[in-house]
């Protein structure tokens, strides 16, 4: 079994950004349902302060990983399973990334601007289009329900190596070291 363990830095953003993204998620969930009223309006503002708070952490937490080798997956993994972790992860940032983007676009084409944390106006990145704002609405919404999936799948993969193979691959991005 490897000793290494991802740094303190590393382990906080996993974690923050875990947190982040089920709050964000579950608002996200909870607030396409509510009637038009101001507090829908204050709930949407919200979900995209945190929506590009999130996408900055991304930004941050990538180049933490650039410039932090993460450790080495346990030797006794084989070439396929180490495909799919590779690919799982990058799937993870791809959509980390690609789901606070499209909601940006979405929000441009459907003409609300957002203004970060009421103060800071991003720039729009479309000029409106109803018909695209839609369509940008419903590839936010899939790509939302494929992070659910993969990162469904991910804590899937952690619990195997914990709970079947034994391996410290969990215990490596938990906070707290737990014992073999």
């Amino acid at each position: 079994m490897s000793q290494a363990r991802y740094t303190s830095t590393a382990i906080f953003l996993h974690w923050l950004m875990a947190l982040g993204l089920v709050c964000l998620f579950s608002v996200g969930f909870y607030m396409h349902g509510l009637p038009f009223s101001p507090f829908k309006l204050k709930i949407y503002s919200w979900h995209k302060w945190s929506g590009v708070t999130l996408f900055l952490l991304v930004g941050l937490r990538l180049a933490w990983r650039l410039t932090h080798r993460p450790p080495a997956l346990p030797a006794a993994m084989g070439g396929a399973v180490r495909a799919m972790a590779h690919a799982g992860h990058a799937m993870l940032y791809l959509l980390m990334v690609a789901i606070p983007l499209s909601g940006w676009l979405m929000s441009s084409a459907k003409g609300v601007q957002t203004v970060y944390f009421g103060v800071l106006p991003l720039p729009d990145l479309l000029s409106p289009d109803k018909a695209l704002g839609d369509s940008l609405q419903s590839l936010h919404t899939v790509l939302n329900y494929l992070l659910a999936v993969v990162v469904a799948g991910h804590v899937a993969a952690a619990l195997k190596h914990h709970l079947i193979d034994r391996d410290d691959v969990l215990t490596r991005m938990l906070p707290w070291r737990a014992k073999s």
